[in-house]
């Protein structure tokens, strides 16, 4: 069996995570990873960079803000891999927020068929219309599509 190396390169860790060199540069910068410097300057990643980047790929593609990532990477280990513990306390930091994001994706969902499926956009059935901005004391944007666990809702 081969052995791996210990340390990859950045042209390694973009192949292996289908992240750009441009966007691992940027999320180092941002703090996000980390990697150590050659005597020739060239960064060098621990192969448990490949796992922060997947979880990072996968918070973004669920809507999280990069602070958001970034403030929960904050928690886990940076000289070794996350363990199954570590990444449980991560993800039940996250639960309610997701479930809130799933609970307002479906009632836009849902509640946006009528609207998309005649084409008209009726105004006496779209939960979009808000005449006379009788809505206006229930916060900005489309209050009846929040998700019940947003406070205003």
């Amino acid at each position: 069996m081969t052995k791996l190396p210990a340390l990859l390169t950045i042209g390694e860790v973009a192949h292996r995570s289908g992240v750009a060199q441009t966007a691992l540069r940027f999320y180092e910068e941002r703090g996000l990873i980390t990697s150590t410097r050659t005597t020739g300057n060239q960064r060098r990643y621990q192969r448990a960079v490949l796992r922060r980047l997947a979880f990072i790929r996968a918070a973004q593609r669920v809507g999280l803000s990069l602070e958001q990532i970034s403030d929960a990477l904050a928690t886990l280990p940076d000289d070794h891999a996350p363990t199954k513990a570590d990444w449980t306390r991560l993800s039940k930091r996250w639960r309610d927020e997701l479930d809130a994001r799933i609970d307002g994706l479906q009632r836009l969902r849902d509640n946006l068929t009528g609207c998309i499926g005649c084409g008209c956009l009726s105004l006496r059935t779209c939960i979009l219309h808000n005449p006379d901005d009788r809505f206006a004391e229930l916060g900005p944007g489309a209050p009846l599509l929040r998700p019940k666990s947003d406070p205003k809702a």
